[in-house]
């Protein structure tokens, strides 16, 4: 059971770098779907993240915004930083954010192939023209050396604009199957120029992308989300992903969030206990126009053939403290983490410096309080995942296992 001692050291305010928490419990980024269509920030944005501050979050961590067209993803209302008519939205958030002692980072990222041409309007793109399953649809195409350049070019111009709209720091999304992932991982970059095949090649776009903020943005902090491990052959090992930690600590990375897996891994990244075969049949562009007599089926034989990964609680933790073992910077652990003890452990056995997360915190925003205040000790979460599925045409919610 958790003391007061152990709620005293999991809130107590501390810094990294110039960004002071005020505790050690952070909210993940997480797709809210409150953009509007162009990807401007809604009041509904600004509420979300307002009641999450006034319940103590200790930050606050954007859902995903895009910084290329080409980018944007397949999910409802991406948040977009992709030019400068951004910033005044933008600001709005965070001045309401430092009213209420809360530092917000923004998430910045591109999906490369892990969207559709339909979304987008543009042609798919990646490090490797190789199909992404969970899509099927098109065969990206391989980045040239300019595009990759105005890839770097458009990570360094939002660094830039974040710092010009008043937040923290941003995050740069290296996880989950993401274009910045792609490049790291093998198994999706298949390069064979400066861009590909050693750690150091596929690091390169991620060290050009930091050489150029800081050359545009100065000693701005910059967070990485990163990958320690994925199901897939050839993909993120945790031998690679320290040698890749080393490298961030290097570049000038301020802090670095471990998490794992890409959408072609299924619920690798957000597991739980049941296949979501109900919200995956009434929200996935992929599954939902299939006949109905096919949905019958599907709910009967899906499960029985679908691999349930575990563990489900904690699964990234022992990748992070590893991680953690060879860099001097704060290192952040996501997955799975639920209870008040949990996050003690992590924080007392030195595991991680913060925690973060995700599907609690939709269920729940006041649940940082509850935790600080003694009066709940676990997540009501029940890792239903329908949230994550029907982010593809919703607002964010939690289902809480029932679809409306």
């Amino acid at each position: 059971m958790s003391t007061a001692t152990d709620r005293k050291m999991i809130f107590e305010p501390s810094e990294t770098r110039t960004i002071k928490l005020r505790n050690r419990i952070i909210r993940s980024a997480t797709h809210e779907g409150l953009a509007d269509e162009h990807g401007y920030p809604t009041d509904k944005l600004l509420k979300t993240y307002e009641v999450l501050a006034r319940n103590e979050v200790g930050c606050i961590i954007t859902g995903f915004a895009g910084i290329m067209q080409n980018g944007r993803s397949n999910s409802h209302n991406m948040l977009m930083i992709d030019n400068d008519s951004f910033i005044d939205s933008y600001r709005r958030i965070t001045e309401k954010m430092h009213e209420l002692h809360t530092p917000v980072i923004l998430q910045i990222a591109h999906c490369g192939r892990q969207t559709r041409s339909k979304i987008t309007g543009l042609p798919t793109v990646a490090p490797s023209a190789l199909r992404d399953t969970s899509y099927n649809e098109d065969i990206p195409k391989e980045l040239s050396e300019q595009e990759i350049s105005e890839i770097t070019d458009g990570f360094a111009n939002a660094t830039l604009r974040a710092k010009k709209a008043g937040f923290d720091g941003v995050q740069l999304h290296l996880a989950h199957g993401y274009l910045l992932a792609q490049f790291l991982s093998s198994y999706t970059n298949r390069r064979t120029d400066q861009w590909g095949g050693s750690t150091g090649n596929k690091f390169r776009i991620i060290a050009e992308i930091f050489r150029k903020a800081k050359h545009l943005a100065g000693d701005f902090p910059i967070w990485v989300k990163m990958n320690a491990h994925d199901g897939r052959k050839g993909g993120m090992t945790l031998t690679e992903a320290v040698e890749i930690a080393k490298m961030l600590e290097h570049a000038g990375c301020a802090a670095i969030e471990v998490s794992c897996g890409v959408f072609e891994d299924g619920l690798y990244t957000v597991r739980g206990e049941k296949i979501p075969v109900d919200a995956a049949f009434k929200y996935n562009f992929r599954y939902k126009s299939l006949p109905g007599i096919v949905h019958g089926i599907a709910k009967l034989t899906v499960p029985l053939f679908s691999k349930k990964i575990k563990p489900y609680d904690d699964y990234n933790v022992d990748h992070a403290a590893e991680i953690r073992k060879n860099v001097k910077i704060p290192v952040i652990v996501v997955g799975g983490i639920r209870s008040v003890d949990s996050i003690k452990a992590i924080i007392a056995e030195g595991k991680a410096d913060y925690v973060s997360m995700c599907r609690p915190f939709i269920i729940e925003p006041n649940i940082a309080r509850k935790f600080k205040e003694g009066s709940q000790a676990e997540s009501k979460c029940i890792r239903c995942n329908y949230c994550a599925i029907g982010s593809e045409e919703n607002a964010l919610r939690c289902y809480n296992g029932k679809l409306k």
